[in-house]
């Protein structure tokens, strides 16, 4: 045998037991433990959701899923640990669609980029419903909107992060709303101060709207989903009312770019079946959040297009980071 032969040969059989080792690794997963990261402190809706979804996958792996709390700067303290974390399925992001998507449309530059990461799938939606005060004497958006056009100096929202901000100044873009921006610090604020009457109007995600609809403070004249949602179905969709816009706050599960394809389906697949267990997908209705599942494939479109969709969106209203 020739000695070039000689070295073919042998890189062959390397790479093939490479090969063969890999599969294996990937055959087993997991052998240990696996950290599932929160870019938020613990308690919030993102954590919960983190939790119960660790749970069961847990049980369903054989290998405790433990969730670590990395809070920080808009989530990026933790998106960028899991980005450049090692890709072998032993950490994963239970991720937002701040840090996801609305981050790279407000900062111009960070650690992190959609390449970082391989998605796993969408976990749980959350839709907004259109809030206005109680006794506001307009009874649709429509109404709504002309008054905004003819006391554009009277009318305004409340929104708690740029992530609402963004959204509702697409709600004026297609609208042709002259409603001005208040920020607050929190959901819940801005729901408050559609009750005192500070604001005129507020997108507000479900948890905090049932709060001021419980009230009777508060009135809600729309919704964000693509179809009507159960606690609001006499509420109408945007969509119906003509309205170009369907918007909603999402989590969903990542990975570092790199993980091996085999374990990213494994991992999509045991989620898909957790999320569809009876008593999960109660627990995570009662959070108000809609759960929802789809391929890596369909998370990693979805993730771009609304990348460009909200960073046309900041552009357009000269919205940056704070």
């Amino acid at each position: 045998m020739r000695l070039s032969h000689t070295f073919a040969f042998t890189a062959s059989l390397l790479a093939g037991l490479c090969l063969s080792s890999a599969t294996a690794q990937t055959a087993d997963y997991p052998t240990r433990p696996i950290t599932m990261v929160v870019g938020y402190s613990a308690g919030g809706g993102t954590d919960v959701l983190a939790r119960i979804v660790a749970e069961k996958l847990a049980a369903s792996l054989g290998q405790p899923v433990v969730v670590e709390n990395r809070p920080g700067v808009g989530a990026i303290v933790g998106s960028t640990y899991v980005a450049k974390a090692k890709p072998d399925g032993y950490t994963l992001l239970m991720g937002a669609s701040g840090p996801m998507v609305f981050n790279h449309a407000l900062y111009a530059k960070l650690p992190y980029g959609p390449q970082d990461f391989a998605p796993v799938t969408l976990v749980g939606i959350s839709p907004m419903v259109l809030l206005v005060n109680a006794n506001n004497p307009v009874k649709s958006v429509q109404e709504l909107v002309a008054f905004s056009k003819q006391n554009p100096d009277k009318s305004n929202y409340g929104a708690s992060s740029a992530s609402f901000q963004l959204i509702t100044e697409l709600f004026n873009n297609k609208t042709g709303g002259r409603f001005m921006y208040i920020p607050y610090k929190g959901a819940n604020d801005s729901v408050t101060a559609v009750m005192t009457g500070d604001v005129t109007m507020t997108l507000a995600d479900v948890g905090p709207a049932n709060v001021g609809l419980q009230s009777g403070r508060v009135k809600p004249l729309a919704v964000t989903s693509a179809e009507r949602l159960k606690d609001f179905p006499n509420v109408p969709t945007l969509s119906e009312l003509g309205i170009d816009l369907k918007a909603s706050l999402w989590n969903g599960l990542l990975a570092p770019a790199g993980t091996p394809p085999a374990i990213v389906k494994r991992l999509q697949e045991e989620v898909a079946r957790v999320i569809e267990l009876p008593d999960v997908k109660k627990r995570i209705s009662g959070m108000s959040v809609i759960p929802y599942t789809n391929t890596p494939e369909d998370f990693s479109k979805f993730i771009a297009s609304e990348i460009v969709l909200w960073t046309q969106v900041a552009k357009d209203n000269n919205i940056k980071a704070n």
